[in-house]
């Protein structure tokens, strides 16, 4: 009976700081709002003095003067074939906006923390065992369960990208899994010391509990090991926007056959701070990722990647039907299949180029599949994506 006692109080103690622990990783995120806003889906985005959001509490950043706006934008932004993303907003601005000198926080709850495997992996990428998209051989990719379909470049010095990506609303197998779009900006090996800076949307129900669309950026520095987070999950990426909410849904959604939706996203290194920023469309610059969170993008990127990317749980030893995009493979073409157009990298000059020697990767082409092409309205692009198991991917 005394040991059962003892076992029952010892339970009751890691139970209880558990509890804390949650409850205080909870009150770390969300900061004291000056204005709080309920959102149609559910959400509540709480506009933060942006002095005090939770990029201040990196040790590093505690005398840090916050840059309003960035030292420069690459040149060649605003050409011919500049794509405006304003229509497209976010479904909590319906029901107001936050005022100046405040950023726009999703509230994290009690219960997405509780989704994580741990209060220390909220927010987080699992930890992968990355390869290189042209030694990685599908067997050993498939075991990290993530699966993509990419484009990409290589082999040279990149300091940012630009491009505009159609937004869907693919549909999730299990909870535990989740569907891509973004742009990737990598700088070291696929190793353990892997820096990236990462920014599309997402549909991740064990992030977000919903199914819906949500515009997202993640960092890490070593590989998704220690360091970086989805969102403002963690100190690190500088929020100066009262406009735009990070993991905050998207609307409106393209429709198979019907209008066609998009976002236009640049991230790109400020040549004299340092410091990578991120633009959301024409006119909001939504923050920066200060330069010292990283070592090699420190100096400049060795490899920009664009594309899908989903997780297959591989449930009962079959592929998940998590859809990848619109569902739809890339020969079905405007209207149906997901799209990057207008890809660019900034160059050492801080010019925005198109890409040049652009490849394509992806573990099983007959569950999701990319093909490039180059025409003049939408320079550099490609369809991507697919419907995951179907009878050609078992």
């Amino acid at each position: 009976m005394a040991v059962k006692l003892v076992l029952l109080l010892v339970f009751l103690s890691a139970v209880g700081s558990g509890g804390v622990s949650i409850s205080r990783h909870i009150k770390r995120l969300n900061k004291p709002a000056v204005k709080s806003i309920k959102s149609p889906d559910g959400d509540v985005i709480d506009c933060v003095h942006i002095s005090l959001q939770p990029a201040f509490d990196h040790p590093f950043l505690k005398d840090h003067t916050i840059q309003m706006i960035p030292s420069f934008h690459p040149d060649g932004l605003y050409d011919v074939n500049k794509v405006s993303s304003e229509s497209i907003s976010q479904l909590w601005h319906a029901n107001g906006r936050c005022p100046e000198n405040t950023v726009p926080i999703r509230r994290t709850k009690r219960e997405d923390v509780l989704r994580a495997s741990s209060v220390k992996r909220f927010g987080r990428k699992k930890q992968l065992n990355l390869k290189h998209p042209m030694s990685a051989e599908p067997d050993l990719v498939n075991q990290s369960g993530h699966q993509h379909a990419i484009a990409y470049v290589e082999g040279g010095k990149y300091y940012g990208t630009k491009a505009t990506i159609n937004v869907w609303n693919p549909q999730i197998q299990q909870h535990n899994e989740f569907s891509l779009s973004q742009l990737w900006i990598l700088g070291g090996t696929f190793g353990q010391d892997l820096n990236s800076i990462e920014a599309g949307w997402q549909v991740s129900p064990d992030l977000y509990g919903d199914n819906n669309t949500r515009l997202f950026t993640y960092w890490t520095s070593d590989a998704y090991q220690a360091t970086g987070c989805y969102n403002l999950f963690c100190s690190g990426f500088i929020q100066i926007s009262s406009e735009i909410a990070m993991g905050a849904s998207i609307s409106p959604i393209s429709n198979s056959g019907g209008s066609q939706y998009d976002i236009s996203l640049l991230v790109w290194k400020d040549p004299k701070e340092g410091h990578w920023w991120l633009q959301f469309g024409d006119k909001y610059v939504l923050g920066y990722w200060p330069s010292f969170l990283f070592s090699y993008l420190a100096d400049s990127a060795s490899m920009i990647e664009w594309g899908g990317e989903v997780v297959n749980s591989d449930a009962g030893g079959q592929h998940t039907t998590t859809q990848m995009g619109s569902g739809l493979f890339p020969e079905d073409g405007f209207g149906k299949a997901s799209y990057f157009r207008n890809i660019q990298v900034v160059d050492e000059s801080n010019n925005l180029k198109p890409p040049k020697g652009m490849g394509t990767f992806t573990e099983q082409s007959n569950c999701y599949d990319v093909q490039i092409g180059i025409s003049g309205d939408w320079g550099h692009y490609f369809y991507y994506g697919g419907p995951g198991r179907n009878p050609n991917c078992p």
